[in-house]
């Protein structure tokens, strides 16, 4: 009888934890969906900026905190003094043609590479490097 009590008591507990659990990681994901809720533009434009499927800026420019940057384009550093105007920064982004038409910079806006949301978005993650 006394063995009947002690597996009833492990099976209870081992159920109590495990559906404590299951609840921690049901609070867990909803923390995840919390915390992607409060990503700023600018936090989206450095997931875009970053990502090699869209903006890939880091093809080009040496970006603090990327891996694999390039060379090809300035480093991105300094550029709330080199763009104090973010109207000016977007233009350069997209469509570097019109202010320099020797560029090797592809024209992220008419080519559709990104969309005018994505661009606004990188244009204020950039900003604040």
């Amino acid at each position: 009888m006394r063995k009947f009590f002690r597996i009833l008591a492990i099976t209870a507990s081992v159920s109590v934890l495990a559906v404590s659990a299951g609840f921690q990681s049901a609070y867990a994901a909803d923390d995840a969906k919390q915390e992607e809720k409060k990503m700023t533009p600018a936090d989206e434009g450095k997931e875009i900026a970053f990502d090699r499927k869209l903006g890939n800026c880091l093809a080009c420019h040496m970006i603090a905190g990327g891996d694999m940057t390039g060379n090809i384009g300035p480093p991105l550093i300094g550029m709330a003094a080199r763009f104090p105007d973010k109207e000016k920064l977007r233009a350069q982004i997209y469509d570097a043609r019109v202010a320099n038409p020797d560029t090797i910079m592809i024209p992220f806006g008419p080519m559709g590479v990104l969309n005018d949301e994505q661009i606004d978005k990188v244009v204020e993650y950039i900003s604040t490097l």
